[in-house]
């Protein structure tokens, strides 16, 4: 679409403000209130799984759970931390078909995973298991990744992973819980693993809440002989260490 017809389409239906609707100036996404209302993630930072700092406490700093037990991946972060102000973002895409927000998340994905798209050879998403996404009818991790390897000019192969069994959603579940949940339901679909062998891999979530998911999702593309495995999200639960 060009410059022209965006700006008579913008004309006709003017882009609002993802969070309260408000009508903006130009640019899609938030307008200024919502965007002071949102807790932006980034340093300083657990040099692992993205776990916010109070104090910058040195480059290559590992939060307390990371340094008890590493993840399978190398780095994890996130645009957003997921709470209260930022929920409804991520249920609207996730749950209403707010699929028109993509390019705006993926925007802000691109700056806060800067690093680790510099670094990724191959984007793939965590997959939803087929009951799911006939539900559903998308798979959000799998539109964020598409829209990054886009913008970043990154292969995206977007059916690598395929969870072989359903699981139990998660939102009520305990940490421990969803560890038992999801261990062993993930999996690289075999006709896809010569693509997974030898790269370095970056895994593409909307939210990590424990962490369980991505954690089975890195285990399943390093035993298919990825050299590394990062992680990127939309947002996340900040956990109390």
């Amino acid at each position: 679409m060009g410059r022209l017809s965006h700006r008579v389409l913008d004309a006709v239906l003017p882009p609002r403000c993802m969070k309260c609707g408000e009508i903006l100036g130009a640019a899609h996404g938030l307008c200024p209130d919502c965007w002071r209302q949102i807790d932006w993630l980034g340093p300083p930072c657990c040099a692992c799984c993205g776990q916010p700092f109070a104090f910058d406490a040195g480059q290559g700093t590992r939060c307390g759970a990371c340094l008890r037990k590493a993840p399978a991946y190398d780095r994890a972060r996130a645009v957003f931390r997921y709470d209260a102000e930022s929920r409804g973002l991520i249920i609207g895409f996730k749950h209403a078909d707010r699929t028109e927000c993509v390019p705006a998340f993926a925007q802000w994905m691109a700056r806060a995973g800067a690093e680790l798209l510099e670094s990724a050879e191959l984007i793939v998403p965590v997959p939803l298991h087929w009951t799911r996404l006939a539900s559903r009818r998308f798979n959000q991790a799998g539109l964020l990744a598409q829209a990054l390897g886009r913008l970043k000019q990154r292969p995206v192969d977007p059916q690598a992973l395929e969870r072989r069994r359903a699981t139990s959603s998660q939102g009520h579940l305990g940490r421990l819980a969803r560890f038992r949940n999801v261990k062993g339901a993930i999996t690289v679909a075999g006709r896809h693993a010569g693509r997974i062998d030898g790269r370095r891999v970056l895994l593409i979530d909307d939210v990590i809440t424990t962490g369980a998911t991505v954690e089975s999702a890195a285990k399943a593309l390093i035993s298919a002989g990825a050299r590394a495995v990062d992680v990127l999200a939309l947002a996340k639960v900040i956990q109390a260490d």
